[in-house]
């Protein structure tokens, strides 16, 4: 036994530094030299690992803290008034959020603490070391899985081209994607709201309206306010292969207005990847998982997505795929911009007309953080209590 511990403690150095393919060699070797299942070796070597790490832990001595408690505290509350964004996210705009913080006078609390000294350790923070420092702060608040309300519409199918995920991205904004995310609780039984999603792949703008329910009568005003409210014309639109767009009313829709329609290929939610992740960052984060049903609660949601919009796309930064490349072990990994706001990557494109981009331009300087997430908060507290017994029954149903 003292043998085999000796192996593995070996093996597991070297599998520790190995490849995908001299991992496999690793194994196999173990398997041949101690008679063990190929189970029990890949055990043994992560258990070995585990013991190895435990005591360099112990040796080593604890590494100081690079930033003062100072920068610790108004880190977290430079967090929390721009909306809790990922570190990655929020090192990208620090420059700008702490700007605009103060320009408002929003760092209340933690004013006497916001040296300059201190703001420019914010500014210098990395990602990951925003990250880490806030880790203890981070609570998970929304549950892993939750209900689907799509159902899949036969008619129309074969007349509608695919787009899929490895079609190439486009060359200018105009291309949205669309889904519908359900406001259901714990039941997708009796009536309820939705909420109306699109995002352009290609700059992350993003709009976001609810409705009382999928029908066309009440999808129709929904697409109706995301033309009239988009800053660039809406040339395409993508979706997945639910009802409440593969109908004869929406493609009307669409060609009186001459928009291309697309659709993904079923139980393939990577065609439509970008509005998948738009439905958990900034509609389930912010409307929970409650279920809505009043028109009070309908016209509580709009209000909310005007405020979620404002800081989404003028304010807080996103990533875009820009290729791929390939790791030491040879497989295949995506490449990402660095983070830029929706509103600076629209910019960018030079497709807005100028009355367009001084309205743009003037709702972009008149945005303060902390306003927009005091507002945020008072809606979801309006929404919580009014929906929180009737949420809780269903699930007690459910």
């Amino acid at each position: 036994m003292a043998a085999r511990q000796q192996i593995t403690k070996k093996a597991a150095a070297e599998y520790a530094k190995a490849g995908k393919v001299e991992k496999g060699r690793i194994l196999d070797a173990l398997v041949l030299t101690t008679g063990w299942h190929r189970d029990h070796a890949r055990r043994a070597i992560r258990l070995a690992s585990q013991r190895r790490g435990a005591i360099w832990q112990q040796m080593r001595k604890p590494t100081p803290k690079g930033y003062s408690y100072d920068a610790l505290v108004v880190l977290q509350e430079v967090w929390h008034l721009a909306g809790e964004p990922c570190g990655k996210y929020l090192a990208a705009v620090m420059a700008d959020t702490v700007g605009r913080l103060f320009r408002f006078n929003e760092l209340g609390r933690v004013a006497d603490r916001a040296t300059p000294a201190v703001l420019a350790e914010l500014v210098l923070m990395s990602g990951a070391t925003i990250d880490r420092y806030l880790a203890p702060h981070k609570k998970a608040m929304y549950p892993a899985s939750s209900l689907s309300g799509t159902r899949p519409s036969l008619i129309l199918r074969s007349s509608i081209q695919v787009r899929t995920c490895m079609n190439d991205a486009p060359d200018e904004p105009g291309l949205f994607e669309l889904d519908t995310v359900a406001h259901c609780g714990f039941t997708l039984k009796g009536e309820h709201l939705w909420t109306l999603s699109a995002t352009d792949p290609l700059v992350g703008w993003t709009m976001l309206r609810s409705v009382k329910n999928k029908a066309f009568a009440n999808v129709h005003p929904g697409l109706e306010w995301m033309r009239a409210h988009s800053p660039y014309p809406i040339r395409q639109v993508d979706f997945d292969n639910g009802s409440e767009f593969m109908n004869w009313s929406v493609i009307a829709w669409a060609d009186d207005h001459q928009i291309t329609v697309t659709r993904g290929r079923p139980y393939k939610h990577n065609d439509n990847a970008n509005i998948e992740q738009r439905n958990g960052d900034w509609v389930r984060k912010h409307a929970f998982r409650y279920r809505y049903e009043t028109p009070t609660e309908l016209d509580l949601l709009n209000q909310l997505w005007d405020l979620v919009m404002a800081r989404k796309n003028h304010l807080l930064p996103c990533v875009k795929a820009i290729g791929w490349t390939t790791t030491t072990s040879g497989r295949k990994k995506r490449v990402y911009d660095k983070p830029a706001t929706p509103y600076t990557r629209l910019l960018a494109t030079g497709v807005l007309d100028e009355k367009t981009a001084a309205k743009l331009a003037a709702e972009h300087d008149s945005l303060d953080p902390a306003k927009i997430t005091r507002q945020i908060n008072t809606i979801q507290t309006k929404l919580i209590t009014s929906a929180e017994y009737r949420t809780q029954s269903g699930r007690q149903a459910a």
